[in-house]
């Protein structure tokens, strides 16, 4: 039995498509659910429990591998912790308190930016070489980000009205860009001991701001809703997504695996409506159409 487990997540972990659509479903099951519990949970509670319950039950499985390497771990904790800060505690609290104030939907079809995102700051950072026909691309999908967050109205640009979560959440992809461009300094461990470090890391990060959270009157409310919550988000969108998406990079590489991005509109689409009551709606479909024909031709080569 044990060795057909094994085998199986061996198959697993050698095929990045599975894994990169598989993490397109958990984050989308993520940004709806974010949206679904805004009021109840505190965004930074909701945020510090999914990494500190991740890296919980984690330990009994990573502490072995962690053990052995603790060497690598400290040599490298800088980068680690540039990681988990940047992917981790920053991205993932950015998130939910975007959730706050913005749609699940429109959080997802913005993740569709990511690719684009993810090619300007590799040229920026590593010096990547951006070719004419990958800047208008660029250029393409931000069009494709303003209709979704004017919701297609004009006026909303010229009056510089913005929804304060879009900001947010377009903010929390450049950072999210940054994330993916280092993750090629990533040291070399086994995956346990990686997760585990950068679980432990982002959570201890988030604990001062939620104590803060809860000093100015936005505590956790302790029921099922919340527990429910607290478990789904620390294994499907912390320690199973963050597994699979930086294995699909290390496979295939950050700009192919960002296409994967784009599933998750496809299924936060379905999940919104049928959970949330959200709809699709007609500048959904334009702005996505413009970032999806911008990423195209962001990933051509020069």
């Amino acid at each position: 039995m044990t060795r057909t487990v094994n085998r199986v997540g061996e198959r697993l972990l050698a095929n990045p498509y599975l894994l990169l659509a598989l993490t397109a479903l958990f984050w989308s099951g993520n940004h709806v659910l974010g949206r679904a519990i805004a009021g109840h949970i505190p965004p930074f509670g909701i945020s510090m429990a999914r990494w500190l319950v991740g890296a919980i039950v984690l330990w009994p499985f990573a502490y072995r591998h962690v053990r052995r390497d603790w060497p690598v771990i400290r040599a490298h904790l800088p980068v680690i912790a540039f990681l988990a800060l940047s992917g981790g505690a920053l991205f993932g609290a950015g998130q939910y308190v975007g959730l706050q104030y913005t749609t699940a939907l429109n959080v997802s079809v913005m993740n569709s930016l990511g690719p684009v995102l993810i090619a300007g700051a590799a040229a920026i950072l590593f010096r990547d070489r951006l070719a004419p026909i990958q800047m208008a691309g660029i250029a393409v999908s931000f069009a494709g980000v303003l209709v979704v967050v004017t919701r297609g109205d004009p006026n909303v640009l010229a009056h510089l009205s913005f929804n304060i979560g879009d900001l947010i959440i377009m903010g929390n992809m450049m950072l999210w860009a940054i994330y993916c461009c280092v993750l090629r300094f990533k040291p070399r461990m086994h995956w346990l001991s990686f997760i585990w470090t950068f679980s432990a890391i982002a959570g201890l990060a988030t604990l001062p701001v939620h104590l803060w959270e809860h000093a100015t009157g936005f505590p956790f409310r302790f029921d099922l809703v919340t527990l429910a919550s607290i478990v789904y988000v620390a294994i499907f969108p912390s320690i199973l997504a963050f597994l699979f998406w930086n294995r699909g990079v290390e496979l295939i590489g950050a700009n192919r695996s960002g296409a994967f991005l784009h599933l998750t509109p496809i299924y936060s689409a379905v999940l919104a409506s049928v959970l949330l009551g959200e709809h699709l709606q007609l500048y959904h479909l334009i702005g996505f159409a413009l970032i999806l024909a911008g990423v195209r031709f962001a990933a051509r080569k020069a």
